[in-house]
C-alpha cells in the first residue's frame, strides 16, 4: 500500500493544532495556514484592543473559514483576556463559590457567553475545574471554586450550562486537577502525589459534573500524577488521556492540550517533542499559546507530527483518529454558536455577584463607611503567568471616584527589601489623621507582605484590610474584607463598602 502523501499529512498536522499569534489583525501566515488546513485558532489579550476590533478580528479570520474554531484563554475572574486592560467586571470562580448559589453562577457563564458570542468566538479554554486543596498553589487559587470537590463540582456544571446557553462551547480544566500541587506548571512540572483512589474523589468529580452538563471538551494539565503515570506528565500520558479519561470516565469530546510551550512539558521534550508526544498519547488538539505562537514554531509542530507518523513515533491512525474528533467538536460547537444569535446587551451580573461575595468583619473600633477620604497602600505581588500583565487590580482607583481626596502608594516586594522604612515614609506618614486601608493578595504566601502587614497594623491597628486573593481562616485589622478576587468588579464592590 502507497504511503500518505506528506502534503496530506501536513493538512491534517494543521488540523490539531490552535496556535495563537501576536497582533490585532491576523496576519498573512495565520490566513495562508487557514487555507492550509488549520481549523483553530486561539486569542489572547494581545489580540485585542477594543471590542469593535475585536469583531472585525473574528469576522476576518471566519471569511478564510466560516467553521474555524476561535478559541480563547478567558475564565472572567483574575485570568480575563477579553478586559485585560481593564480588569474583568466580573468576579471569578472563588468568588462565586463562596457565595455558593449556582443559579448566579450560570447567570454569571451564561452573561459571559453572551460577550465572546457577540465578539465572534465560539470556545473559551474554562472553567478551571481544579479543586484547590492546597492553598499553597501558585497557580490554581482564586481560579478555582473552592476548596471541596462537591462545591467545585456543583459550580463547574453551573458555570458550563450557563456559558454553553449563550452558544459558546465551554472546556473544563486542568485533568485530572491540578488544585493540590505546589509548582507553577508554567515555569516547571508539578507533582499530583496523591493515591489513585483520593484523586477519584477529590479531584474527578468536577470533571464528572462538566461531562454530565454537556462540555465536549477537555483541557490536560501538565503535571506529573505518579498513581497513574510515573514518567509522563497527563498531557502526554494515555494511561491518563485514554485509560482514565476516555475509558473509565467515559468521556468521548475533544482532549485539548495545556499551551505545550509550558515549562512543564517543553523543558522535558521540546516544544516539538511534546507535542508530539501528548498526540500519541491521546491529546487531539495542540493548545500553541504564549510568545511562541508565529509561523516557524507552526512549521515545526507540524514537520514533527508528519515525521513521528513517518518514523512510526505517531501511528497514522491516531493522527486521524485526532482530526476526527477535531472535526466533531467543530461541528457541535458552530452548531451552538449559529444557532444562537448575538446578545449586546452587557448584563450588570458580575458587580451584583462581586458585592454578593464581599465577607466583611468589623472588630471593636471598626466602622464602615469610612468618615474621611483614606489612604490606600497596595501591596503588590509578582503575579503568575497566567494573569496578564498589564490586568488592573485594586481598590484605590475605584474608592477615589467616589471619595473625593483619596491617596495611594503601591509597594512591591524590593521597596522594602531593606526594611520598613519605606513603609514609614509612603504608608503610614500620609494617612496621619486619616483613616489608612491596607490592599493585600495572597498575603498568606507572601512573607515580605505579612510581614509588611504587621508593621502597619503595630502602627495603625485601625486601619482597614483588605484581602482579594484566596483568604486565610484569620482576619487582621479593625475592618477586614475578603473580595475573593482582584477582579474590577471585586474592587469596587469593596471601595462601594467602604464610601457607603
Amino acid at each position: 500500500m502507497p504511503s500518505t502523501p506528506s502534503s496530506e499529512l501536513t493538512h491534517l498536522a494543521y488540523k490539531i493544532l490552535q496556535p495563537g499569534f501576536k497582533g490585532t489583525e491576523a496576519p498573512d501566515w495565520l490566513l495562508r495556514r487557514i487555507g492550509e488546513g488549520l481549523s483553530s485558532v486561539v486569542l489572547f489579550s494581545r489580540n485585542i484592543a477594543n471590542p469593535g476590533q475585536l469583531i472585525r478580528l473574528t469576522r476576518q479570520l471566519r471569511a478564510e473559514n466560516p467553521d474555524l474554531i476561535i478559541a480563547i484563554d478567558e475564565e472572567a475572574g483574575d485570568v480575563t483576556r477579553i478586559e485585560s486592560l481593564t480588569g474583568s467586571t466580573r468576579p471569578g470562580n472563588l468568588a462565586l463559590g463562596a457565595i455558593d448559589d449556582t443559579d448566579l453562577t450560570e447567570a454569571v457563564g451564561r452573561d459571559i457567553g453572551h460577550e465572546l458570542r457577540s465578539a465572534g468566538i465560539s470556545l473559551t479554554y474554562a472553567p478551571s475545574a481544579d479543586v484547590n486543596s492546597n492553598p499553597n498553589n501558585p497557580v490554581i487559587g482564586v481560579r478555582s471554586f473552592g476548596s471541596t470537590p462537591d462545591l467545585v463540582a456543583r459550580h463547574t456544571g453551573a458555570w458550563i450550562r450557563g456559558l454553553q446557553s449563550a452558544g459558546v462551547a465551554a472546556c473544563a480544566k486542568h485533568f485530572p486537577g491540578h488544585g493540590d500541587t505546589a509548582v507553577d506548571s508554567h515555569l516547571g512540572l508539578p507533582r499530583y502525589n496523591a493515591t489513585a483512589d483520593d484523586i477519584r474523589e477529590q479531584a474527578l468529580p468536577p470533571f464528572r459534573a462538566a461531562m454530565e452538563s454537556g462540555v465536549r471538551a477537555v483541557m490536560s494539565g501538565h503535571l506529573l500524577v505518579p498513581a497513574y503515570d510515573a514518567d509522563l506528565p497527563a498531557t502526554l500520558s494515555p494511561r491518563l488521556l485514554v485509560d482514565l479519561l476516555r475509558k473509565e470516565m467515559g468521556f468521548d469530546g475533544l482532549v485539548i492540550t495545556d499551551a505545550i510551550e509550558m515549562g512543564a512539558v517543553s523543558g522535558l521534550y521540546g516544544i516539538d517533542g511534546a507535542t508530539v508526544r501528548a498526540v500519541a498519547g491521546g491529546a487531539d488538539a495542540v493548545c500553541v499559546g504564549g510568545e511562541s505562537a508565529d509561523p516557524e514554531v507552526v512549521g515545526l509542530l507540524s514537520a514533527a507530527l508528519v515525521s513521528a507518523v513517518r518514523g512510526g513515533e505517531l501511528p497514522e491512525e491516531r493522527l486521524r483518529d485526532a482530526v476526527a474528533r477535531v472535526e466533531a467538536f467543530s461541528a457541535w460547537s458552530n452548531g451552538i454558536f449559529h444557532a444562537t444569535p448575538p446578545h449586546r446587551i452587557k448584563s450588570d451580573i458580575g458587580f451584583v455577584a462581586a458585592r454578593r461575595a464581599l465577607r466583611l468583619t468589623v472588630t471593636d473600633g471598626g466602622a464602615l463607611p469610612l468618615d474621611a477620604a483614606p489612604h490606600v497602600v497596595e501591596l503588590i505581588p509578582t503575579m503568575n503567568l497566567a494573569i496578564a500583565k498589564e490586568t488592573p487590580w485594586g481598590v484605590a482607583t475605584p474608592l477615589r471616584e467616589r471619595l473625593a481626596g483619596t491617596t495611594s502608594v503601591g509597594i512591591h516586594e524590593e521597596d522594602v527589601a531593606a526594611g520598613p522604612a519605606v513603609l514609614d515614609q509612603y504608608g503610614l506618614k500620609p494617612a496621619a489623621g486619616r483613616p489608612l486601608v491596607v490592599v493585600v493578595r495572597d498575603a498568606y504566601r507572601h512573607t515580605w507582605m505579612t510581614d509588611s502587614l504587621k508593621h502597619l497594623l503595630g502602627a495603625r491597628p485601625d486601619s482597614v484590610v483588605i484581602e482579594m486573593g484566596l483568604p486565610t481562616s484569620g482576619t487582621q485589622g479593625a475592618v477586614h474584607i475578603a473580595t475573593y478576587g482582584a477582579t474590577t468588579a471585586s474592587g469596587v464592590a469593596a471601595a462601594e463598602a467602604l464610601a457607603g
